[in-house]
């Protein structure tokens, strides 16, 4: 799932990936108190002392996984940021490509936007939707009239992340009945009703 500068030796690439991915099954197993480096260790077949050439210990390998997944949502949705005139006519797309995003990694999504444990996954994804959102109500209110304002832009930005947030996150636990594309065009509906 993360992009990593070119520069980066692949056998620390490939531990890393067995070291999120031993998390993430282990996650699926057990509540992330219970989780300890040797069980992470000995899930991703390396040394103990491995895992601490990459990671302090398992809250900076997890502040880690939530930076990288930022990351990853981010170029998901760059171009359509980017292109700011271009992305307000285009509201579902950009919003599909993020649900495309999220059900190709949706065993890393699900455990870690569904575990009631850890929310640093959650948090992170908030503040970052909050940030897309802030901007395009910040767009939007350059161009009406003052008195065209009915809510006030925090509101409508918390408001407006946490029901994307909320949404994926129910999808994610009811296993994606709906298509990236029909869930998109069904969101970007219950905005502009």
């Amino acid at each position: 799932m993360t992009k990593a500068p070119p520069h980066t030796d692949p056998r620390v690439l490939r531990t890393r990936q067995l070291l999120r991915e031993a998390v993430i099954d282990l996650m699926e197993e057990m509540s992330i108190e219970k989780i300890t480096v040797n069980r992470i260790a000995e899930r991703a077949k390396i040394n103990r002392v491995t895992f601490y050439l990459h990671y302090r210990d398992i809250p900076d390998m997890m502040e880690k996984m939530a930076d990288d997944m930022a990351e990853d949502v981010l170029q998901v949705v760059s171009g359509y940021m980017e292109n700011p005139e271009a992305a307000e006519g285009e509201q579902w797309p950009m919003l599909e490509r993020l649900l495309t995003h999220i059900a190709e990694n949706a065993k890393f999504y699900k455990i870690v936007l569904t575990s009631r444990k850890s929310t640093i996954f959650t948090d992170r994804l908030f503040r970052l939707m909050a940030d897309i959102i802030s901007t395009r109500v910040e767009r939007r209110l350059a161009t009406r009239n003052a008195s065209e304002v009915t809510v006030q832009k925090d509101i409508a930005v918390w408001y407006g992340s946490a029901a994307l947030i909320g949404t994926i996150i129910a999808w994610l636990r009811e296993d994606m009945p709906y298509s990236p594309q029909y869930l998109a065009k069904q969101i970007t509906s219950l905005r502009s009703s």
